[in-house]
């Protein structure tokens, strides 16, 4: 099992690894997709465990369930199962997110995973997120 900085949201049964400095917007943006149906798996801190090829991911027990909330402090919120990582989200800000970006990887403990580069902050980052795990999971298919 490997921990890794980041947080883990369930969005139609697929994991999504949010990865990005403090401050970045990680919890605002799981927030964001949490309240519009996504769960969560893991804030700040991922468990990471290698199955049949790919990444499971899961909260450390002592913050399972728990999501900081700028401004409110930490919550408890239901902990979401064990869920495969399927795409992972890389935060950074408005002016370094390509606008036509060429797909991308990265590798996390031998297991390459589609990376996409978000803002946190912007409108419509959880539906790009929403849309990440569509074209991760064969939904829908980029123009190439």
């Amino acid at each position: 099992m490997q921990h890794i900085r980041g947080t883990c949201v369930a969005v139609d049964g697929h994991g999504v690894l949010i990865r990005g400095p403090s401050g970045s917007g990680k919890s605002d943006l799981a927030l964001r997709l949490i309240d519009d149906g996504a769960g969560l798996v893991a804030d700040d801190y991922t468990a990471l465990t290698i199955n049949d090829g790919g990444l499971t991911a899961t909260a450390p027990e002592p913050i399972r369930g728990l999501i900081e909330v700028r401004g409110l402090g930490i919550l408890r919120f239901a902990a979401h199962a064990p869920v495969r990582v399927v795409v992972v989200v890389e935060l950074g800000s408005s002016s370094s997110v390509e606008r036509l970006p060429a797909p991308a990887a990265t590798d996390i403990a031998g297991v390459s995973l589609p990376l996409v580069r978000l803002a946190a902050f912007e409108a419509s980052a959880a539906a790009k997120v929403r849309l990440a795990v569509r074209i991760a999971t064969g939904g829908i298919m980029p123009v190439q």
